[in-house]
């Protein structure tokens, strides 16, 4: 997605509407699913509450919070981006909360954490999931009394920070499974926002592939629209990467095409291979059990990227059920399997 443009981003606790708008911030989009986003950032930016970010990888959670602090007063102040996930487990306490000259091994000096970095501004929490228990607590009480005691200290320090976390997880899940604080739980989900993935949002392909050639067109000058054929198979395929892989696949076919539009031969393989059956049929298109079964096999295996356990699981069906009936389409119909299929069946 496009880095923000602040003169496109309404006045902070501006009401005008996002209605019908294509671009708003980084984001690209006119489907009533990306709207709703919209609307949405809209509606917490004019909050100081903790907001979670909801959303599978490639979705732009990252990109929702920076807007939703550069809509409010805050974005005076720093904006800090944490990956819970990237941070060392032994570090992750001193990272967030700071530390003193000797309070252990090789802390020669004093070092303030992200939290106080970021008072007066926003803190980005990335893969919240992935954040330690014993981390948990200690962020629970920061988010509460708005202080934080840096590692080695004896006194608590006041800071005046707004938390923004994000996850691909389901933490109520985690939750359930004692892997993530209930209380932390309830003290990040003020707010919610939950980003779709772009397989619920396809009809945005087109304006969000004309978005990326206008921010790669340096990469190829002469490459500046997308042939039908191309289109056609960037709206067939399911985008388990999402906007991110999309983004990808324009810069790597301007990167390798040539002439004035980009081909399904400058497609990253992966999409080239994507079959066509994953379309759904037309509203007046009658079609027997036999093959909508059939099509909805192959989808739920193409989404799960072929395995057959987590398509039975879409499916709600049995393993032993989905090999039977894909061992049937490879006997009964090979020609209507497509070849990557076929190879799921044996």
């Amino acid at each position: 997605m496009r880095p923000l443009q602040p003169s496109s981003l309404p006045e902070p606790n501006s009401t005008e509407s996002v209605d019908s708008r294509e671009h708003f911030g980084g984001f690209v989009g006119v489907s009533p699913s990306i709207q709703k986003v919209y609307k949405q950032i809209q509606i917490v930016s004019h909050h100081n509450f903790p907001v979670l970010i909801l959303g599978e990888s490639g979705t732009g959670k990252e990109l929702a919070a920076r807007l939703i602090h550069d809509l409010t007063p805050r974005r005076l102040r720093p904006f800090a981006p944490v990956d819970c996930g990237a941070l060392v487990p032994t570090l992750i306490e001193s990272e967030l909360f700071g530390y003193v000259k000797g309070a252990f091994t090789g802390a020669e000096r004093s070092r303030i954490g992200l939290l106080q970095a970021a008072s007066g501004g926003t803190l980005f929490l990335d893969e919240i999931g992935e954040l330690p228990l014993h981390c948990q607590a200690k962020l629970l009480r920061a988010l509460q009394e708005q202080e934080v005691r840096p590692v080695g200290a004896t006194e608590c320090i006041h800071i005046d920070v707004r938390v923004i976390a994000a996850t691909n997880r389901n933490l109520e899940s985690e939750v359930k499974a004692g892997h993530f604080r209930q209380d932390l739980y309830f003290r990040l989900n003020v707010l919610e926002l939950r980003l779709p993935p772009l397989r619920d949002h396809k009809s945005d392909i087109p304006l969000l592939v004309n978005s990326f050639l206008e921010k790669f067109a340096d990469l190829q000058s002469s490459i500046h629209s997308v042939s039908e054929e191309a289109m056609r198979c960037l709206l067939s395929y399911s985008w388990p990467g999402n906007v991110r892989e999309l983004e990808n696949a324009i810069e790597h076919a301007l990167a390798l095409g040539a002439g004035s539009a980009v081909q399904v031969s400058d497609l990253p393989s992966s999409l080239q291979e994507a079959p066509s059956w994953q379309t759904f049929p037309e509203e007046n298109e009658l079609l027997s059990l036999y093959e909508i079964e059939r099509r909805a096999i192959f989808r739920a295996l193409h989404r799960s990227n072929g395995d057959k356990i987590a398509a039975a699981h879409i499916l709600h069906i049995g393993k032993t059920t989905l090999y039977r009936k894909l061992k049937e389409y490879s006997d009964m119909t090979p020609s209507l399997v497509p070849a990557t299929i076929q190879k799921l069946s044996t």
